[in-house]
């Protein structure tokens, strides 16, 4: 194969992609091998790519080929979430931009419409993920609205309220007025905002007397069904058991006593409007109040809101401020930091409502499910996260299931009447019918007579059966794929959907399956600029992942990305990763082009050539177990660094350096070969990191048959080391480097050879250190009497006779320079030391690091001594 110049990302990409999917490399099929199984977290079916879920399933491919290289049967299911309320919002937009109402159109007509979308858009993220590389097994695609799926979804609500856990109530949800749906209270984002706490004077009744109420919302007053006051506020105890009158409304309402009331805030009397807001709501069972909503779906005043019918929430909480200063009922108002619960998904301010909705009992579903986290069945990587997930079990409430949408599981509750209880709940309207004809004794009921409920369920409603769903292990529960694939491996997604997502999927797994739904958990960090803000469309400071795989490579990219996001801390996105992600390609490219451009010959291996090899094979093995450690930690970006680091330094910059043949000369074709093996070995360890360039290195070593190619090909197994030929070579490389110093600070030539004198015996691989340092002689236990420089590595002792073209006047200042900064240094040192207070509180670890700094400077005083005298 015919090496290029250059290494064309694109050209690759496109060639091995296609080779991979071709030959089916990424299809999985039970065997007799172990499993290793990857769920992917499912984006919206509408979504394109962000930086989020390049760091997510940049991840995940790496864990999946790694597993498919370490000879397990490797699976990584594919797929998209319905997404109900981004994609509505985006096909109800479509449609007004033509003029259409979604309610003019009907449910049927609508539903058409939001098929079309998905079925234009859907793909787009799952082909983007293909340009970065994933290796999902893409005939396992699933969404969560076909058919499949949504059986799954509607047996599983089925089966919940049949055992008591599923039920309809009436209680306060929070509604999103753009959505025109109710919301969970996780969807709910509080932000702080600048407003206003207003005064408002509520006249006792039959008395001129004023009791004033603070409230940041007087355009709910319309609603308002009692004052209350803390029953120990002793201000107000001449009004207990008194009403008021409410301001514009005219209404007479009882002035009311409860605990929850806080003195210290306001005025210490509080409005009541259960209607509007959830802690009133809650007073108001308590009190048996009246609920008077003033709003419709929109957050637009309703017909109890008098003149300001129709007019918007925020346009009436102004406009009723001035009514009610110009009538002498606002005492006054002050600016005021309030928190404000906002859509997350539409950014809309949550207005609460009074609603009657479907909930799941959450608390017999939560114990299990934090008892299996808390005993590590399931492992949360990094740990810290157990803190938060029991946080979130230990709270749970009943999850409200239903929103008011039509893209989504309709809900599969039947109405043959209009009593509260006039309903059925079946799989089918068919089975429906059945249990209506049942329930009220009625044989001629028809399907006619029954009525659908309206709503759609939560989106997470079918998230969190993902894992089952995917191997349809709900709707078919002992299939060859549930019983082989599930539970799955890895979970790789991000802390902020821990309890959206990550905790219902345990509760449903130990729900449906009574198995836990995967073994370990590792939580990614969010994707900030440098300013370490959240990435967004808004800011404008989310690059497009598309451009930058083109600019940089997918591989580029992937690595960029993997060097600096260790696991469960925030990404600072930088370009310049990306940079150095395309030139470590360009330097993996470069040296491979190199050791292709090398004339070989049977001859013997060089002393130099046979210590390079030793030593780099010693290196190999400890980094492929450290690696394996890393990776058993989760911690995928140290892994990285690690096999960075050989590559890069060792295998480079000082195996290569060692072995490459001076110009004009040939390798040993054994030598040769060992390289070329080590070079393949490389690639197998980074290929999960980079699969395009390694596979393209990998088919230009040697021709290779399908079977072969490296995306299959087995890691290599961990083999024993020995550490005295590392220690050996790390003390080769310091030599090496003071040798270098010396020509770089002195600047002598390269080229210039140099003698070395030293006080040990011998050097463990004097051949390399006389090839890379060009060191003609090496004089072992013996000293220079001519002026020389000297530097220790460790205990060992070298010296190196200084040019004859150096000044020696020169040379001598600086000696002396250096020597009194190191006395001064010693004495800093030495006085920290003898100081008992620090001696007694400090770590014996940051004793021993002085005492360290101590015998260094000792003994490089000494040496500096020595060379004066030379001088």
């Amino acid at each position: 194969m015919e090496i290029s110049d250059k290494y064309n990302p694109q050209q690759a990409e496109q060639k091995w992609y296609q080779y991979w999917q071709e030959n089916k490399f990424f299809h999985s099929e039970p065997d007799e091998r172990e499993p290793y199984t990857v769920v992917i977290p499912p984006p919206n079916v509408t979504g394109i790519l962000h930086m989020g879920h390049m760091l997510n399933n940049t991840l995940q491919d790496v864990l999946v080929r790694r597993a498919r290289m370490r000879g397990y049967n490797a699976c990584w299911v594919p797929g998209t979430d319905h997404a109900s309320i981004a994609t509505e919002a985006k096909v109800v937009a479509k449609l007004k931009a033509e003029g259409i109402s979604k309610q003019d159109i009907g449910r049927e007509k609508f539903l058409e419409h939001a098929w079309d979308w998905t079925h234009q858009y859907g793909g787009t993220i799952l082909e983007q993920l293909k340009k970065l590389g994933c290796s999902c097994d893409w005939d396992r695609t699933r969404f969560t609205m076909e058919d499949d799926l949504s059986k799954a979804v509607i047996k599983v609500f089925v089966n919940l309220y049949n055992k008591g856990l599923v039920y309809r109530g009436y209680k306060m949800v929070n509604w999103d007025p753009e959505a025109k749906t109710n919301i969970s209270d996780e969807e709910v984002i509080y932000k702080e905002q600048n407003g206003k706490l207003y005064f408002l004077k509520y006249q006792i009744v039959g008395s001129g007397e004023f009791l004033t109420v603070a409230t940041t919302r007087p355009e709910t007053i319309f609603g308002d069904t009692a004052v209350c006051i803390n029953p120990n506020d002793e201000r107000y105890t001449h009004l207990k058991g008194k009403k008021v009158v409410v301001p514009i409304v005219g209404r007479e309402v009882p002035i009311i006593e409860d605990d929850y009331v806080d003195i210290e805030f306001g005025t210490g009397a509080l409005k009541i409007t259960p209607a509007h807001d959830i802690n009133d709501y809650e007073i108001g069972q308590r009190h048996q109040l009246e609920i008077i909503d003033s709003m419709d779906d929109n957050a637009v005043l309703n017909e109890n809101g008098k003149h300001y019918q129709g007019k918007d929430r925020f346009t009436v909480r102004k406009e009723i401020a001035k009514e009610l200063e110009e009538k002498g009922l606002l005492l006054k108002s002050e600016d005021y930091l309030n928190k404000v619960g906002t859509s997350e998904r539409t950014g809309a301010v949550i207005e609460p409502k009074i609603s009657v909705q479907w909930f799941l009992k959450m608390s017999e579903l939560a114990k299990p499910a934090l008892d299996v986290v808390m005993d590590d069945e399931v492992k949360f990587y990094p740990e810290k996260f157990k803190n938060t997930y029991r946080h979130w079990m230990e709270n749970v409430h009943d999850w409200n299931i239903s929103r008011q949408l039509w893209w989504g599981h309709r809900i599969p509750a039947y109405y043959y009447a209009s009593g509260e209880n006039d309903f059925v709940v079946a799989e089918t309207i068919e089975s429906a019918l059945e249990l209506a004809k049942e329930k009220t004794g009625n044989a001629e009921l028809t399907t006619d007579n029954l009525r659908q409920d309206e709503d759609a369920l939560d989106t997470w409603f079918s998230a969190w059966l993902w894992p089952m769903s995917v191997f349809d292990g709900i709707t078919a529960p002992d299939n060859k794929d549930i019983n082989y694939y599930y539970p799955t491996s890895d979970l790789v997604t991000g802390p902020d959907i821990i309890f959206f997502w990550v905790a219902r999927m345990i509760m449903a797994g130990l729900e449906f399956k009574n198995q836990v739904p995967f073994k370990n958990v590792y939580f990614t960090g969010i994707v900030r600029d440098k300013q370490r803000r959240k990435m967004s469309k808004s800011l404008g400071n989310s690059p497009d992942p598309i451009e930058l795989m083109d600019k940089y490579g997918s591989d580029g990219v992937r690595v960029g990305i993997l060097l600096s996001s260790a696991a469960g801390n925030d990404l600072m996105f930088d370009e310049d990763l990306m940079l150095q992600g395309r030139n470590f390609a360009t330097k993996i490219w470069n040296a491979f082009k190199l050791t292709q451009s090398w004339k070989k010959e049977d001859k013997e291996i060089s002393e130099e050539n046979a210590q390079a090899i030793e030593w780099f094979e010693a290196e190999f093995n400890k980094t492929v177990a450290a690696i394996n450690d890393q990776f058993e930690k989760f911690r995928i970006s140290d892994a990285l660094h690690l096999l960075y680091k050989l590559v890069w330094d060792d295998f480079c910059s000082w195996y290569l350096e060692i072995v490459k043949p001076n110009y004009g000369e040939a390798i040993s074709q054994q030598v040769y070969d060992k390289t070329i093996e080590f070079f393949g070995n490389l690639m197998k360890f980074l290929h999960p990191f980079m699969p395009f360039l390694t596979e393209e290195i990998w088919q230009a070593i040697a021709e290779r048959q399908t079977s072969e190619a490296l995306i299959i090909t087995q890691q290599n197994k961990e083999t024993a080391f020995d550490a005295d030929i590392l220690k050996n070579f790390e003390q080769t490389k310091e030599i090496v480097s003071g040798v270098r110093n010396y020509r770089q600070s002195k600047g002598i030539s390269p080229r210039e050879e140099v003698e070395v004198y030293t006080n040990v015996s011998q050097f463990e691989n004097e051949a390399v250190i006389k090839k890379l340092a060009n060191v003609s002689e090496i004089h072992y236990a013996q000293k220079t009497d001519k002026p020389s420089f000297t530097f220790l590595v460790g205990a060992v002792e070298c010296s190196i006779p200084l040019s004859e073209n150096l000044d020696l006047g020169e040379e001598k200042t600086k000696t002396e320079e250096e020597l009194k900064y190191l006395k001064g240094f010693l004495i800093s040192v030495e006085k920290k030391l003898s100081n008992e207070k620090f001696m007694a509180g400090a770590p014996q670890q940051v004793v021993d690091n002085e005492l360290k700094k101590q015998k260094d400077a000792q003994d490089k005083i000494t040496l500096l001594e020595e060379k004066l005298k030379t001088l």
